[in-house]
């Protein structure tokens, strides 16, 4: 049985994370998260996320992302921006990750991709390589209604006990959520353990990828 080719980072000790909608990092990428921070202590997490910003869901996010990020130095920027219509307030959306760019030059992004059918994520992800041009960008996907899964390059293999402690998470800290028939942890365990499979492990984390500039390690 062949072995699936991984390509091992340097450390991250900065991290950008951008969302259209509170909730969107931790769905798309919560364990990813979790595993990160905790093997990476002071990891510095710059995230903005463009709706949500003087509602219930922003207590939401800052509290649920003060879990995800454990020993991080996390800063979260929520804005006001109206969901579902990003799209018409495209210039507010650029000028936010512009700000972004400005305050940190991360060692990875982590942002929605580009193929995914809400308006908001897609026109998002749009945006992200404008701004961080030189950067190694995952876009996280979300399961929904639009029924837009594909079939993504990068896969981050997690445990069991950390994609349950995601899903426990989600559900503890976005009760505003709850009522969405598909926002329970049957659906996140199980698409999980579906990328897990696609990438030899028992659960994982699946992002899309347009770009990665490799190179081989020095000579000894």
């Amino acid at each position: 049985m062949g072995r699936v080719l991984s390509l091992i980072p340097g450390p991250v000790r900065r991290l950008a994370v951008l969302g259209a909608h509170c909730d969107d990092v931790a769905i798309g990428a919560g364990g990813t998260l979790l595993d990160l921070c905790r093997r990476m202590p002071g990891v510095r997490v710059e995230a903005l996320v463009l709706t949500g910003g003087g509602t219930g869901r922003e207590a939401e996010e800052r509290a649920a992302l003060g879990k995800f990020c454990p020993g991080a130095e996390l800063n979260v920027r929520v804005l006001e921006l109206p969901d579902g219509w990003v799209t018409g307030h495209w210039a507010a959306a650029k000028e936010a990750v512009e700000d972004l760019r400005a305050v940190i030059d991360p060692d990875l992004v982590i942002g929605p991709a580009k193929c995914d059918a809400h308006a908001d994520h897609r026109t998002l992800a749009g945006i992200v390589p404008s701004a961080f041009r030189d950067h190694l960008t995952l876009g996280y996907e979300i399961v929904k209604w639009e029924g837009d899964l594909g079939q993504p390059s990068a896969y981050y293999p997690l445990t069991g006990d950390l994609v349950r402690e995601k899903s426990d998470l989600l559900h503890e800290h976005y009760p505003s959520q709850a009522a969405k028939p598909w926002f329970d942890g049957e659906t996140f365990l199980g698409l999980a353990r579906v990328r897990g499979v696609q990438c030899r492990a028992r659960y994982a984390e699946a992002f899309y990828v347009d770009k990665v500039v490799i190179g081989a390690p020095p000579r000894d």
